[in-house]
This record gives C-alpha cells, structure tokens and sequence, in this order.
C-alpha cells in the first residue's frame, strides 16, 4: 500500500516522496492510521523499522497550516542526538508546508533556541531537562499542546527520567493526543501508560527481543591481546560502506579511534565526554561520508540514524543483552540488509550466553580465513554450529562474498 491510501495531508505525501519513500513499514502502515483517528498509541517495533516516519507524517498532517501561540505538539526524546535527528525529519516531512518546528536540547548555548521559541513553533522536540529549564523560566507553555509524542520511552526510563517525564505530561493539557514509541514495552512503561494514556490502542510490530532477518550476525572469538589485530584485520577483509565499532567504555574508545588512524583509517568518536559540537560534527561527517568509521559507546545504540551503515562491530560485548539487539540494530535498517561482528573473549563466555538465551537462538562462531590466530584460540565454551566452520553465513548465494578479496567472509550486497 503506497503512503498516498493512508489519508496523509498531499504535503507530507510530497515531502516523504522527496525522502525516496514509496512504500510504508509494517509499523508505518499499522500506526498512521490510529495516530489520524485521534486515538492514543503504544507501538513498539525494532529499531530502524521506520517509527520516526510512523508519528510524524500523520501527526504533520493533522495539524494543517502553521498558526500562531505557541506549539501544538511536543515530542521529547531522551538524548540530544535523537532529539535533533527527530526535528530534522519534522522539518524534511514538512518541507511543503509552512509548519515551524524547533529543537530543545543541553549541550548548547539557549540563545538560538530561546529565539525560535519566540519566532514561533508548531512543533517542539526536547530533552526533558532542557524543556523544563524553559519552562521554569516561564519561555514556554504548554497550554496549547493538542498531540504529546514520547519517543524512545524504555530509553527515557533506563536513563531516569521519570519522574521529569511525569513533571512534563502534568504541564499539558488533559485533553489531547497521547503517542508511546518505543523499541521494548517493559513493565514500567505500564505506570507511566496509566496516567498518560486513555484507552490506547497498541501496536506490536515483530519479537522485541529478535534480531531482524535482515542482519547477518555473528561472533568471532578471539583472545584478548589479538581482538585489535583481528579489528584491523576485518575491516581490511569486508567489503563495507560504513561501519560502526562499539566500545564498552569512553576510554576504550578514544584508544580504538587513536589506533585507526594510526592504521590510516578515517574515524569519528561518539561518546558522553565529547562536546555537543563535536558529537554533531562526527555525525556529519560519519553520514556525509568524510569517516568511514565510527567509534562509539552505548550512547549511540539509540543515540544515532545513519542510513547506509553496512557493519557493526561489537569490539566490546555489551553487559545487557538487550543492548546487543540495539547495537547491531544499527546496520540492517530501513528494509536494508546489513552485517554485524562480535569479538568475543575467553571472558566472555556467559555474557554471549546470556545474549543467546534473550534473542532465543545460537550466535554462529566463525573465524577470518588467513587471521594468524595464537594457539588455542578455538574456545570449548563456544559451540561451533555444524556446516558454519571456517565460512560465512550463507544467505543463499555466493554474491555475499566481497567482491574481489577471497577468503573474507561477508561483504555488501
């Protein structure tokens, strides 16, 4: 079904074509039509199903022309990244009308947000500690708010905001439009639903805990003193367009980047100790291309939306296994195939387990053909899956190869 049957305004039809959209995702197509009937919503989906899409169109639609004082709609996110990347696809949605969006977030000065408040906003995406600076200090109201969006809600209450978030729903008024996005519905989310929410409808959109059959992923054990090596040694073997490393720590990180480049490699970092202009400035360049690596922690599981990113590599295993879903979540978007590594120590043995037992499946071991392994690198703990020894996943075609280097094990399509 093409975004034209499902009641769009004729503008946001125009702005999401202009996007190179032409047919909806199951979450799209599912939670468009509830946002149009005015009804309240939880839906959760996978990460890069296209839920950013699944609340702005219609919700752009609903309000109709810009109109002065003061917003009409509030979506908060909980980081700054999430939140400039959600205004940026309000403003492209909308490019054919004359709705006004703006972005609040810490990190940077409050004069240019002050000064679009003031100018006029249709729509207003936040972190909740800057909007509740600005409404402290009386710059902004929110009386006039018709459609309250909480977007990436289990990250909102992973990261405490809470009882900021209840603050914020107390400000608006209680009649209106309610939307919960969120990758994951945990039980929490049921506290904050009761008091926010009248009678939503939900949408569930595949297994929460899954990886989507769009990503090939695997582990590649390897002892610790070789997992660089082995790093240096993948990104020379796959054949990639982008690629994102995750690091458990800030420090790992900044060690990993300084080690690429000394490698020749183009590297940005992603972490919570990087100024906002830096962080905006390595996600520029990572999207535009100018880096064809970047470095991050968790921060940037939920914290990024790069279109194109070919391979993820787990350099650290995450401690929680949902955050693996989310890292590797980051390649395979947009109904896009992808590819994701994870090197895997010794150490980590019970971490993997506890990987395998949450998305319910075993994670093939596989090694990189013509990698000088120390001895003893073939871990007992780790199962080997029969027919998977020595050899990529198999998609069904040897095209998965890289194109002209044997004996890597899988590049793009």
């Amino acid at each position: 079904m093409p975004f034209s049957k499902l009641s769009l305004a004729p503008a946001m039809i125009r702005g999401v074509q202009a996007m190179g959209y032409t047919e909806p995702t199951p979450v799209q197509l599912r939670a468009i039509p509830v946002v149009m009937s005015g009804k309240d919503l939880i839906a959760s989906a996978q990460t890069g199903t296209g839920k950013t899409a699944a609340f702005a169109l219609p919700v752009l639609s609903l309000l109709g022309a810009h109109r002065a004082g003061g917003p009409r709609v509030l979506v908060l996110e909980p980081t700054r990244e999430l939140a400039a990347q959600v205004e940026t696809a309000f403003r492209d949605f909308s490019r054919y009308s004359d709705i006004r969006a703006t972005v609040l977030h810490g990190g940077v000065g409050y004069g240019r947000q002050r000064s679009e408040l003031r100018a006029g906003a249709d729509v207003v995406v936040a972190t909740p500690g800057r909007l509740l600076d600005f409404l402290q200090e009386g710059e902004l109201k929110l009386g006039g708010i018709q459609i309250l969006i909480l977007d990436e809600v289990d990250r909102m209450l992973d990261m405490g905001f809470i009882h900021d978030v209840r603050r914020i729903i107390q400000r608006c008024p209680a009649q209106r439009q309610t939307l919960f996005f969120s990758a994951t519905v945990p039980p929490e989310i049921a506290s904050v639903a009761s008091f926010a929410l009248r009678d939503p409808v939900r949408v569930e959109i595949g297994a929460v805990k899954s990886v989507t059959q769009l990503i090939t992923h695997a582990i590649y054990p390897v002892h610790q003193e070789q997992k660089f090596d082995l790093l240096l040694a993948l990104l020379s073997a796959i054949d990639f367009n982008s690629v994102l490393v995750f690091s458990r720590t800030k420090h790992g990180a900044d060690r990993i980047a300084r080690r690429l480049r000394e490698a020749n490699h183009s590297v940005a970092v992603l972490h919570a100790n990087r100024s906002q202009n830096q962080r905006m400035e390595a996600l520029e360049g990572f999207r535009s291309g100018r880096y064809e690596v970047m470095v991050a922690t968790d921060i940037a599981a939920r914290g990024i939306d790069v279109a194109g990113v070919s391979h993820v590599i787990n350099y650290d295993v995450p401690e929680n296994p949902e955050d693996y879903v989310h890292r590797i979540g980051r390649t395979g978007r947009a109904q896009a195939v992808g590819d994701a590594f994870t090197l895997a120590t010794p150490e980590n043995a019970s971490d993997v387990r506890d990987i395998e037992r949450f998305i319910g499946r075993e994670i093939p071991r596989l090694k990189l053909a013509g990698f000088a392994y120390k001895a003893a690198s073939a871990f007992p703990q780790y199962r080997e899956p029969q027919g998977r020894r020595g050899g990529p996943p198999s998609r069904g075609t040897p095209s998965h190869h890289p194109r002209g280097k044997p004996g890597a094990h899988w590049g793009r399509r």
